[in-house]
């Protein structure tokens, strides 16, 4: 059975919307959807760092070969960094990717915010996963300014969704992704927000199309085939 990857976002996990979604759709075409909990042991420890050794500790198995990536928000910025480093990835399905983290966090905090997170260790945050306030560690911020996260490369076919009301991720972030990618990523601007709930039925479709394209989905009427 071919297997894809699922990456979800930030303060969320592996029973998201959209990951049962995808999972769910994805199980009725035959492809098996692993859904790994990037928060690891204690959120407030999270990094990139943290999460790419989720990612790296499901992908050691052998039998475990995504041969495309969905991520979503921060899981879409995990993704491209994925792609980068296994060459068996060929291809990204990204929603509302967030790039550019370490400075949108910084700018949105001011140095006033930075400050009280430095000094005091921790912040508290929101988890939409655990339903409850959760901390994090100040060194979510130190370990994101260690990779590159703007101008991102992306060496795969792409297909980016963002929502042109998004005011979590601004829809900037993936323009510039597609004008530094322009002959990998395809960029659909919807009329959403940062969840893209509403525009998941739409979503669905236009990644099944982009996927038979590149031949990653088995060519049956099933997997939504043009003209079957």
């Amino acid at each position: 059975m071919p297997k894809f990857l699922y990456l979800h976002g930030f303060a969320s996990g592996p029973s998201s919307t959209k990951a049962k979604y995808f999972r769910s759709q994805f199980k009725e075409i035959g492809i098996e959807v692993l859904l790994p909990d990037l928060n690891g042991d204690h959120f407030e420890n999270l990094t990139l760092t943290s999460q790419l050794d989720v990612i790296a500790h499901l992908l050691n198995d052998g039998n475990n070969r995504p041969s495309a990536i969905i991520g979503s928000s921060m899981g879409g910025l995990l993704a491209t960094l994925c792609a980068q480093q296994y060459s068996f990835v060929e291809a990204l399905v990204l929603l509302a990717p967030g790039f550019g983290l370490p400075r949108r966090w910084l700018e949105l905090l001011g140095d006033g915010g930075v400050r009280a997170w430095q000094e005091r260790g921790y912040t508290e945050i929101f988890h939409y996963g655990l339903n409850q306030n959760s901390t994090l560690k100040y060194s979510f911020i130190t370990d994101a300014q260690s990779y590159s996260t703007d101008n991102l490369t992306v060496p795969v076919p792409t297909l980016v969704f963002h929502g042109q009301n998004d005011d979590t991720v601004p829809v900037s972030e993936s323009i510039a992704f597609l004008e530094a990618n322009p002959e990998k990523v395809k960029l659909q601007i919807l009329d959403s927000d940062h969840s893209l709930i509403d525009q998941l039925d739409k979503i669905w479709q236009e990644t099944l199309s982009f996927l038979y394209s590149y031949t990653l989905l088995p060519q049956t009427p099933a997997a939504g085939a043009p003209g079957l």
